[in-house]
């Protein structure tokens, strides 16, 4: 029980320690043997932290002249390092590879790897490194989820040829990473070329350098003059020996704090050490019955002790070094088995954490401090078993009596101040600035005052039993009678379920509240098939074939979208030749707030507010992947769309649109706007980008019809008369039934033969995803009601033996002390359910309230700055108790704990002579 907690506890430690990196190990993944890494950022000097994870213009972005970036990609000028320094160029991209199970995302890497600079980079796991061009190597997690093996040929996406593999590596700081990697110039630049041919995508290498200076390395003298000529440096000595915050330019620019994230807090140490403490208590709670069962089945050896001149400072010496004894022994135990643990699991804990650990790191004063916790828990564990030995007579103790102790009056004062205290603090957390950690304060203080209650409680549970029948009503009598055992395994099963119930009902809560605020793509019961990239339309109508085979359609309706330039052009793409058709809205019909050059920031808060409920700045709903879409009337079915008008307009060949503030006189505006156009001209805020314009009568819905994201539909026949272009998209669809899940497979298994980049979804509504934490978190809680109440159990049964003893003896029938146990174990378990549920509601208000009240300060905000209408503000944040869960704590935990503790009792026990008297 003590040792449990040190296994996982050590093994963390000696896990999380191995995995931190050195400096010098971290930066050679990252780098190799070189002395940095160079990367071009722009036209512009720079100033950067000295890690060179980021940076910033000189002087800033918001006064920055001229662009940002480069408009085409440049070469590192050898001139701007120092005179013999040695260069390696590192070029990574990112395509779509064709697998044996499709497509797969993948990072393309080119770089030299008979270099000495690359020495680190990569460990090579079989095979060999690609020296030629055609080979690659693989990481091996590409080959696990590419289905490939060394000596496979693999094929990005729109290649012309293929690829051996001739060898399989890792990164070792990035074990998940899917990579391939090739020399220089053999991959990423021909599959550029090759897309580009075709039309499609372009594959852009992001380009860095491996250089090396020698002597002192590159120095933050070296990275600052670096700097000045726009170079990014992420350097071997500069990681290593950092510079001091007075000698990094960026933080004489900008604050400090602005780069840091969010590291440890004085509120994350309060709430760890809360967390910490807790664990501790419901250690020592389940510990502490423990060591009552060994004192009281020792109590007449402990007589003896007394008996032969011991005092009560001997007998509790005894049993305090029993728990000092145990605890040790749990620490040994539990820390070899911790790092034998992690030593016999480094490579599953590794693939887990994603990293090679730079070796196993031992931390002797932490895992000392951690022995030491087990040894101060089985001491602090002890204390009460050895007090209540101390207390027993020489004559009692020998003889098996039990003496009559009054219940401790000051005990429930104390408990019923700490609840009071607890639950004010929360409710004050509930309106400070700290809130999380107030309220995570205040329900620990009120859970130790439950606990410092328990006995009294227990002490109230006795009345229910006049209306018990016999062997609850014993087990219960006994329970109350016997306070000293009972309360603290109660107060165990308590602290477990307290915190079970907190959690349950925030993530309850929270769940209610995305299921009210969810918002529906589609109708329910509604389908789309969407091709996610432009280039695959010619794959299109062999999916909808595909579709209407492996799914139970009722009605499916086909769209095509618009493009301009080549098919495989997508919307608003910046690829030249290629360009995007916008539907212009008529100037007077635009939202005020979005036409000035400074937003919003042009009003006042009143005239902000007032315009935000003009009906021009209303808000538009959920966006469909294509606004615009070629497609018929049936998709006015599919989309349960029945408005007359727009199912006649549609029929007789006339758009249909959705959103008035496009539409003018009944005609709307389609331009066309080619990509080099819009580039050349420097548009300004509230201007149109140039490009022609196609003006056609449509019919405008009414506002009350449900439009799923779609702004404007044409009719195929409409569509070519103005001379518009269009390529399949996709296809919306509604189901007759339920889509089983071999179905769904089966579609996706079509559309991963076809290797293209597209998704089949069904508006289902909201699904929740709690269900399975709300599992683990109560068969935790079981485990720790079953465990504490087993333990209360045990001591129950060593102090009733001679009894039970007598009622064999007497002719009692043998389930009797099977039914006994049962019952003393589930009332156990009944109690502390009970106890815990009222105990944990209170956090998880707590919690609720503090969300509630951000939720309204912002949304008050909102509407004063008129960034919202007060409907749009509208809070909900509700407090939603799952009733499911507590039932099943309530019920099938102590009935559970009661049914298992009858099955392990004995139904007899061997016949002894009772002790007169």
């Amino acid at each position: 029980m003590i040792a449990l907690p040190i296994v996982g506890v050590s093994g963390a430690d000696l896990t999380l320690r191995s995995a931190q990196l050195s400096p010098d190990q971290a930066i050679s993944r990252k780098i190799g043997t070189a002395d940095a890494r160079v990367s071009l950022t722009g036209p512009n000097p720079i100033h950067q932290l000295p890690d060179g994870s980021t940076y910033a213009p000189v002087r800033g972005h918001e006064k920055v002249d001229g662009p940002m970036v480069q408009d085409t990609p440049q070469e590192l000028d050898a001139s701007q390092l120092p005179a013999g320094t040695q260069v390696l160029k590192d070029s990574v991209g990112y395509s779509m590879v064709r697998t044996k199970h499709g497509l797969l995302h993948t990072r393309l890497h080119e770089v030299d790897t008979r270099s000495p600079l690359v020495a680190g980079m990569f460990t090579l796991d079989r095979g060999r490194m690609p020296e030629n061009a055609g080979e690659v190597a693989a990481t091996t997690t590409f080959l696990r989820d590419s289905g490939f093996y060394v000596g496979s040929r693999v094929t990005p996406r729109g290649a012309n040829t293929s690829y051996k593999i001739v060898g399989a590596y890792e990164l070792p700081s990035e074990l998940g990473k899917g990579e391939i990697l090739a020399p220089p110039g053999t991959l990423i630049a021909p599959l550029d070329r090759t897309l580009r041919a075709a039309g499609g995508y372009e594959v852009t290498a992001d380009d860095s350098y491996l250089v090396k200076v020698g002597g002192d390395g590159f120095t933050w003298n070296m990275v600052k003059a670096a700097n000045t000529k726009s170079l990014l440096v992420v350097s071997r000595v500069v990681h290593i020996d950092p510079p001091a915050d007075a000698d990094v330019p960026l933080f004489q620019q900008e604050p400090k704090e602005q780069y840091q994230q969010g590291g440890g807090s004085a509120s994350q140490v309060a709430i760890l050490a809360t967390v910490v403490g807790l664990a501790m208590l419901e250690i020592c709670l389940l510990a502490g019955p423990a060591f009552a069962v060994g004192a009281r089945r020792s109590r007449r050896q402990l007589g003896l002790v007394g008996a032969n001149g011991g005092d009560r400072r001997h007998i509790r010496s005894i049993v305090l070094s029993g728990g000092l004894v145990i605890g040790a022994a749990s620490a040994v135990i539990g820390t070899v088995i911790g790092v034998g643990l992690t030593i016999a699991l480094r490579p599953v804990l590794e693939r887990q954490l994603g990293v090679r650990f730079g070796g196993l790191d031992f931390r002797p004063l932490e895992l000392a401090a951690i022995a030491l916790l087990a040894v101060v828990t089985g001491l602090l564990s002890a204390i009460v078993p050895a007090v209540t030995a101390s207390r027993q007579t020489v004559l009692a103790s020998l003889t098996g009596r039990r003496g009559v102790r009054r219940s401790n009056r000051v005990l429930p004062v104390v408990g019923l101040i700490a609840v009071a205290a607890g639950a004010a603090i929360v409710l004050y957390g509930t309106t400070s600035r700290t809130s999380t950690t107030v309220v995570a304060g205040g329900s620990a203080i009120a859970e130790l005052g439950f606990v410092a209650l328990t006995p009294a409680l227990v002490g109230l549970f006795g009345r229910l039993g006049r209306w018990l029948p016999l062997s609850p009503r014993l087990s219960l009598r006994d329970a109350v009678r016997n306070r000293g055992r009972t309360a603290p395994a109660v107060a165990a099963v308590l602290a477990a379920v307290a915190g079970t119930v907190a959690v349950a009902t925030y993530e309850h809560s929270r769940d209610v509240q995305l299921r009210h605020e969810y918002v529906a793509d589609l109708p329910h019961g509604t389908g789309m098939l969407e091709a996610r990239e432009a280039g695959d339309h010619k794959e299109i109508p062999a999916l909808r074939q595909a579709l209407s085979k492996e799914l139970p359609l009722a009605a499916r309706a086909d769209v095509d979208r618009l493009f301009y330039g080549m098919p495989s052009c997508e919307s608003f793409s910046r690829t030249p030749g290629c360009g995007y058709i916008e539907i212009i809205k008529p100037k007077e019909q635009r939202c005020p707030l979005h036409q000035s050059p400074d937003g919003s920031a042009s009003f006042t808060d009143e005239q902000a507010r007032e315009l935000r409920r003009d009906w021009r700045c209303k808000r538009s709903g959920p966006n469909a992947p294509e606004p615009v879409v070629v497609a018929d009337e049936k998709l006015l079915n599919v989309l349960a769309v029945t408005d007359p008008g727009s199912v006649s307009a549609l029929k007789q060949g006339r758009p249909v649109a959705f959103d008035k503030r496009q539409v003018k006189d009944g005609r709307i505006t389609l331009r066309t706007i080619l990509a080099q156009q819009e580039d050349e001209a420097s548009e300004a805020v509230g201007e149109d980008p140039p490009g022609e314009d196609r003006v056609l009568p449509v019919h405008l819905a009414p506002e009350s019809v449900q439009s799923w994201g779609l702004q404007l539909i044409l009719p195929p026949a409409t569509a070519k008369a103005a001379g518009l272009s269009f390529a399949p998209a996709g296809s919306y669809f509604t189901l007759d039934g339920k889509a089983t899940s071999e179905q769904r497979q089966r579609i996706a298994g079509e559309i991963d033969r076809t290797g293209v980049e597209a998704a089949v979804r069904i508006e289902e509504g909201y699904q929740g995803n709690d269900s399975l934490a709300l599992l683990a978190l109560t068969v935790f809680a079981g485990l720790v009601t079953i465990g504490a109440a087993g333990i209360a159990t045990g001591l129950a049964q060593a102090d009733a033996e001679a009894d039970l003893k007598t009622l064999a003896a007497v002719g009692a029938a043998p389930r009797v002390r099977r039914t006994l146990s049962g019952f003393q174990c589930g009332v156990v378990a009944l109690m502390g359910v009970v106890l815990g549920i009222a105990a944990g509601i209170l956090p998880a208000v707590g919690l609720r309230l503090v969300e509630r009240r951000e939720v309204e300060a912002l949304r008050e905000e909102s509407v004063a700055k008129g960034y919202r209408t007060v409907e749009e503000a509208l809070v909900y944040v509700p407090i939603s108790v799952p009733w499911e869960t507590l039932a099943g704590l309530l019920v099938v935990v102590p009935v559970g704990a009661a049914l298992l503790a009858a099955l392990v009792t004995r139904s007899s026990g061997a016949l002894a002579r009772r002790a007169a008297g």
